[in-house]
């Protein structure tokens, strides 16, 4: 009898710490209190904001912005006069340049040096592809801060924000291809837990499909039953749920700091990180498109990834795990370089507003100086364009419905291979088909003048030599 009641005290034990074992394995995924939880929207809804006090104060110095150095004196010869092969930035004062270059150095490199980027035996020298890159990428800050405000506002951004003092950003990422297994083609990118979408088994690489130069719709939530409503699949609403995943842990943040919990599909009585968060989508997408992109050619093999791509920049990026880069802290007011777009852009670059910006600019605007609405891209011999070229069209009617007063001017263009009267032609033709695509959108044919350009046959890159610009009338 004793021995009999001993088994099963034993047993019960057993029993009792097998469960308490396998709770604190399942309670381990979870966050241990106390944490905060912020209320920001109405009672019921639960739109609460929780942060963790613990993780934000571990990761208080990562997100502590640097001292800058002292202001330069703005007077006395500009860099460009001095030094040779300056192609940006050359309307600083030599002083102004110099504070410049040092700034970016601690950064960026604060280990290597200037000589990461310079051959120091000839500082004009572009041999060093990471010269080639740098300069770009001086120019895609000047671009960010200067027209994309929607997402930056005055805070603004300067190299630090995504470098941290590392030549490369840690958070930058590069296309993942589907991976084979046995017999089947592939794992359709998914089931592989990854730490960008939080360990879930979602789709691991939604930033190429959602981030990058033509992307997929992300709104899957339909409004109306199949088969006459939404004709997303699931293999669409998993590759959103990734991306939101992927949102989340970038900025150290849960769903309702963007959403109202009751409204997801919608924009009424949602907060206005919504609207901020979707600006800095259209963000990511311009500055992979016009900046990143065009630069795979540039790195050398072993700084590709397994797609052969560049790295690309993705939400975390910037923001490392804070809802804010840097926790808020503004360092562009002591950096007015990078705060405006200056001399020495390619052609096109400077100016240009993104699609994204164009409806809730234009209305605004009282300048008497041209701004472009939209760049239609063209391929080789082609009149006609694709789906991003039609998405320009449609934001450029959009901004001239809502403002009525607003003319255009458009311009075709095409590059300088093959017959020079032949891509005069070309040129003219794909302006007529702009024009045709915009008075078929409702725009009033005396709202649209053809304007042919001093030199419709184009430098720069091929694929920006063919397009049509579509400009605010002077």
């Amino acid at each position: 009898m004793i021995v009999r009641q001993f088994n099963l005290t034993g047993r019960w034990q057993t029993g009792a710490a097998l469960v308490a074992l396998l709770g604190t394995l399942f309670l381990s995924g979870c966050e241990r209190p106390p944490v905060d939880a912020k209320q920001q929207g109405y009672r019921g809804t639960g739109m609460e904001s929780v942060t963790n006090p613990r993780i934000i104060e571990a990761n208080a110095s990562l997100h502590k912005a640097p001292d800058s150095l002292p202001a330069a004196p703005s007077d006395g010869p500009k860099a460009k006069d001095v030094y040779k092969n300056v192609k940006v930035l050359g309307d600083l004062s030599v002083a102004e340049f110099t504070r410049h270059m040092a700034q970016v150095t601690s950064w960026v490199s604060p280990k290597e040096g200037c000589a990461y980027c310079h051959n120091v035996q000839n500082f004009a020298d572009d041999s060093k592809y990471q010269k080639v890159v740098a300069r770009r990428m001086i120019q895609m800050t000047q671009h960010i801060n200067a027209d994309w405000n929607t997402h930056v506002g005055k805070t603004g951004v300067t190299c630090y924000t995504c470098h941290r003092g590392q030549p490369h950003p840690e958070y930058s990422f590069y296309s993942q291809p589907a991976k084979g297994k046995l017999f089947l083609s592939g794992d359709n990118g998914q089931n592989k837990p990854s730490p960008s979408v939080g360990l879930s088994s979602l789709p691991y690489d939604p930033m190429t499909k959602y981030l990058v130069s033509t992307p997929t719709a992300i709104r899957v939530q339909g409004t109306a039953a199949l088969p006459y409503g939404n004709k997303a699949h699931i293999q669409d609403a998993e590759g959103t749920y990734a991306l939101m995943m992927h949102f989340s842990k970038s900025l150290g943040a849960n769903c309702t700091t963007c959403h109202n919990a009751q409204n997801f599909q919608g924009w009424d009585n949602n907060p206005p990180q919504k609207v901020t968060a979707w600006h800095g989508i259209q963000m990511v997408r311009d500055v992979n498109k016009d900046y990143i992109l065009p630069l795979e050619s540039t790195f050398p093999a072993d700084h590709r990834g397994p797609a052969g791509d560049s790295a690309k920049v993705a939400c975390a990026t910037c923001h490392q795990g804070a809802q804010k880069p840097l926790n808020g802290a503004s360092m562009i007011g002591a950096h007015p370089e990078l705060a405006k777009i200056t001399a020495g852009l390619e052609p096109y670059a400077a100016g240009y507003t993104p699609v994204a910006v164009v409806a809730a600019v234009v209305p605004a605007v009282a300048s008497t100086e041209a701004m472009v609405l939209g760049r239609v891209l063209f391929e080789v011999n082609k009149t006609s364009y694709g789906n991003e070229g039609k998405a320009e069209v449609a934001a450029a009617i959009e901004a001239m419905k809502k403002s009525p007063e607003l003319k255009v001017d458009i311009s075709g263009f095409a590059d300088s291979r093959g017959d020079p009267v032949k891509n005069g032609e070309l040129a003219k033709q794909r302006a007529f088909a702009v024009r045709d695509a915009l008075t078929a959108g409702g725009i009033a044919v005396d709202r649209i003048n053809l304007r042919k350009p001093g030199a419709p046959v184009a430098g720069g890159s091929e694929l920006d030599a063919r397009r049509v610009e579509i400009t605010s009338a002077k």
